[in-house]
C-alpha cells in the first residue's frame, strides 16, 4: 500500500512515474497526449512540458499551471510550454471535480477505434464490465482548444471516472494517481479486447443482463481503492 501524497515534490515523482508507465504500456501518441495531477492543497496542477516524450519525463519535465493556463513558477519553469488542448481538457476536470487528483488522456489505436463506433464500448469482457453503467461519452468538437468545451465535457463526464471521447480517444480520472492508472489501464485493455474480438468471423457473446449488473457491482469504485493501490505498487516496479 502506498502512502498518501502530501507535497508537490511527492506528486511530481508520482506523476512522472505514471508517464513512464504509460510509455511502457505503449499508450502514448508521441508528444500529443497528456496526464495531469493536482498539486496537494492548491488549485494548481502539474502537466507535461509540451515536446517531451513520455519515457523522458521526470519531475523536472512537469509544469505547474493554474486554472487560467498560466505557468505558476516562471523562475523554475523557464521557457516551458504546455499543450493548449491538454490545458482545456485537464483544467475542466480539475476545476469541476475537487475529488479528482489525476487525469489521463490517451490516443491509442484501440481506444480511438472504439471511440469511432456508434455502440461505443461493448460489455463483452470482464475488463469492459468494470465500466458497465459508469462510462461517459463526449461528442467530438474538433481539437479541444476552445474554453467553451470545458462546460460540455464536464456535463458529459458527470460523476463517472472514465469517458470515451468520440472520434478522439479515452479519458480516465481518479482520486489518486494509482486509481487513475488502474482506470486507464483497464479501459484500454477493454478496447483492445473489443477490437480483436470484432476482427473474428463469429458473433460476439454477451453476458446476461444479470451477470453484467453483478460484475459491475463487484467493481464498485468505493471498494476498489485497495486494489488500485496494490496494482499501482506492482506496476511502478516496471519503471523505477
Amino acid at each position: 500500500m502506498t502512502l498518501p501524497i502530501d507535497t508537490e515534490d511527492e506528486m511530481r515523482e508520482e506523476l512522472a512515474t505514471l508517464y513512464r508507465l504509460i510509455a511502457h504500456f505503449r499508450m502514448t501518441d508521441l508528444i500529443d497526449t497528456h496526464i495531469s495531477a493536482r498539486v496537494p492543497h492548491t488549485e494548481h496542477f502539474l502537466i507535461n512540458e509540451y515536446g517531451c516524450l513520455f519515457h523522458e519525463i521526470g519531475p523536472d519535465q512537469l509544469v505547474k499551471i493554474d486554472r487560467n493556463g498560466d505557468i505558476v513558477d516562471r523562475e523554475r519553469e523557464g521557457r516551458k510550454r504546455v499543450n493548449r488542448a491538454g490545458f482545456v481538457i485537464h483544467s475542466a476536470v480539475h476545476m469541476a471535480r475537487g475529488d479528482v487528483a489525476c487525469v489521463v488522456h490517451t490516443h491509442t489505436a484501440d481506444g480511438i477505434a472504439v471511440a469511432c463506433q456508434e455502440a461505443g464500448l461493448l460489455p463483452i469482457s470482464q475488463h469492459a464490465l468494470r465500466f458497465h453503467g459508469r462510462l461517459s461519452y463526449h461528442d467530438y468538437e474538433g481539437i479541444a482548444v476552445d474554453l467553451g468545451e470545458r462546460e460540455r465535457l464536464i456535463r458529459d463526464l458527470g460523476r463517472n471516472e472514465a469517458m470515451i471521447l468520440r472520434n478522439h480517444g479515452l479519458l480516465a480520472i481518479g482520486r489518486s494517481v494509482a486509481a487513475a492508472f488502474a482506470n486507464i489501464y483497464f479501459l484500454e485493455r477493454a478496447c483492445q479486447v473489443q477490437t480483436k474480438a470484432q476482427a473474428g468471423s463469429g458473433p460476439l457473446r454477451m453476458p446476461s443482463a444479470e451477470v453484467m449488473a453483478r460484475t459491475a457491482a463487484q467493481f464498485d469504485p468505493d471498494e476498489s481503492d485497495w486494489h488500485s493501490q496494490l496494482f499501482w505498487a506492482s506496476a511502478r516496479r516496471l519503471v523505477v
